[in-house]
């Protein structure tokens, strides 16, 4: 790949990061508006930030730039290339730093060591408005460098920041030495609160989708257990009143009524399952399977013991001797 195929590709993807920001800011506007209307303030958060959030810190080096049209620069050529390059090592670096894989690739490290060394030699070389550059190294730093190095980091770098600055400067690098590292530790930390928030809420919205889908699916288990129990005793009680009604219509009568009396229990329970307040009885599902398994032809031996138990209990002992009627009668 050429300089200029190179150079070409750069500049598509600074064009797809800003049409990304330019999205996110629409939504965001969007969201806002929605949530005037509505009367309540959005819960989002805004776009997030992006490299574009740290170019504009680059109007620091307007000093230089100063110094360089004037022709108080020595050597303008050396110094022209070598701000043209720290400017392309600073907007390479802060717009990988908001890509996690980009951030720790080791081509964004080189080109953070790069952008050091050619700090240092400009300070260096110049002094006066190009001690400005480390502050500048200190917010490409802290956007890159995260975790628990992040302190030395910032600490190396300040000491680094004054004792070059000192060189030049004189006492006056103090001043170069305390921005450098807050421009450092600044930007780290409020880079990673965004980063963190957005992950909490990232995280709440999936456990909230987490939750419904197991609501709906407790709830589908839930109906389908109510409906194959009833319906399979209406199927026999249907098929016993059938065989009865030649030689006993008493008898025939009686499972319809048994059948009319499951429906109407069956629409009570599946309004109260649709509405959240079904709770089961031990003693109701042992009433109704002793019914349907002397419907299907088997005669139930049902004994009570004990102390009552505790609502909880109920629920779920009732649960599974409907469970296991159901699969008898079916089976």
């Amino acid at each position: 790949m050429s300089w200029w195929q190179g150079l070409r590709c750069r500049m598509r993807h600074l064009q797809l990061a800003r049409a990304a920001w330019k999205e996110d800011v629409r939504r965001f506007k969007e969201e806002q508006r929605a949530a005037r209307k509505a009367g309540h303030l959005p819960e989002t958060p805004g776009p997030p930030p992006t490299g574009f959030s740290l170019v504009p810190w680059l109007l620091m080096g307007l000093g230089s730039l100063s110094n360089l049209l004037k022709g108080e620069t020595p050597n303008p050529w050396i110094g022209g290339v070598g701000l043209l390059a720290f400017n392309s090592l600073y907007v390479y670096v802060v717009f990988r730093a908001f890509d996690k894989e980009k951030r720790a690739a080791r081509s964004t490290r080189v080109a953070l060591v790069v952008m050091g060394v050619l700090t240092t030699a400009l300070a260096l070389g110049y002094g006066g408005n190009w001690l400005l550059f480390f502050p500048l190294l200190g917010l490409a730093t802290g956007a890159t460098v995260r975790g628990p190095s992040l302190g030395r980091v910032g600490l190396l770098l300040a000491a680094f920041a004054g004792a070059v600055s000192g060189y030049r400067e004189g006492w006056n690098g103090i001043n170069i030495a305390y921005a450098t590292f807050l421009s450092t530790m600044v930007t780290a930390a409020i880079l990673s609160l965004s980063e963190a928030v957005r992950e909490l809420r990232a995280a709440r919205e999936e456990l909230a989708r987490r939750a419904v889908e197991e609501e709906r699916l407790r709830f589908s288990r839930d109906l389908h257990d109510l409906l194959g129990h009833t319906l399979s005793v209406i199927v026999v009680k249907s098929e016993a009143a059938r065989r009865l009604a030649p030689r006993s219509m008493d008898a025939a009568l009686s499972q319809i009524t048994d059948i009319e009396s499951v429906g109407r229990q069956a629409l009570t329970e599946i309004r109260e399952a649709v509405t959240g307040y079904r709770e089961g009885s031990l003693s109701t599902e042992l009433d109704r399977a002793r019914s349907a398994l002397t419907a299907a032809g088997i005669e139930p031996v049902v004994r009570r013991s004990g102390p009552p138990l505790t609502p909880q209990s109920e629920a779920l002992l009732g649960w599974v001797v409907r469970e296991a009627v159901t699969n008898a009668v079916r089976h």
